[in-house]
């Protein structure tokens, strides 16, 4: 399956769950427009630099949950937030939100497993999964 089609699933799929919430739960989201209270800079830095933005910047925060979230998966939050604040004007771009969530955080998780050393019955594993021969 191309990127193409599981882009338009996982669109389909966000919007389906967003009216289920939305009807069924009575949930409101927000009605703010996301170009009148941010621009362009601050759509590449929350994308690329999601916890010092999320720190620095003007988004609602607190809580115990968002403290987890901003620790642990900061792009899961950026895209929650998104979600509850301008769902209604900018669905586009917090579908965008959820699929760098997903890519970010995944690819992120990746490589920090990858690039950390183990060590297994004395002998040290690298990065590349190759055993160190002492012997040699």
């Amino acid at each position: 399956m191309n990127n193409f089609v599981k882009i338009i699933i996982i669109f389909l799929a966000i919007t389906g769950l967003a009216t289920v919430a939305m009807n069924l739960f009575h949930l409101d989201f927000g009605i703010y427009n996301y170009w009148n209270k941010h621009g362009v800079f601050f759509l590449i830095f929350i994308t690329l630099f999601p916890r010092l933005t999320l720190l620095l910047s003007s988004v609602p925060f607190g809580g115990l949950f968002w403290w987890l979230g901003w620790l642990f998966t900061p792009r899961l939050l950026v895209a929650i937030l998104a979600t509850i604040a301008y769902w209604n004007t900018n669905e586009v771009l917090v579908v965008l939100s959820w699929l760098v969530a997903w890519g970010g955080e995944s690819s992120e998780k990746f490589v920090v497993h990858r690039r950390t050393r183990k060590t297994f019955r004395g002998r040290t594993i690298e990065a590349e999964f190759t055993v160190k021969n002492p012997d040699k």
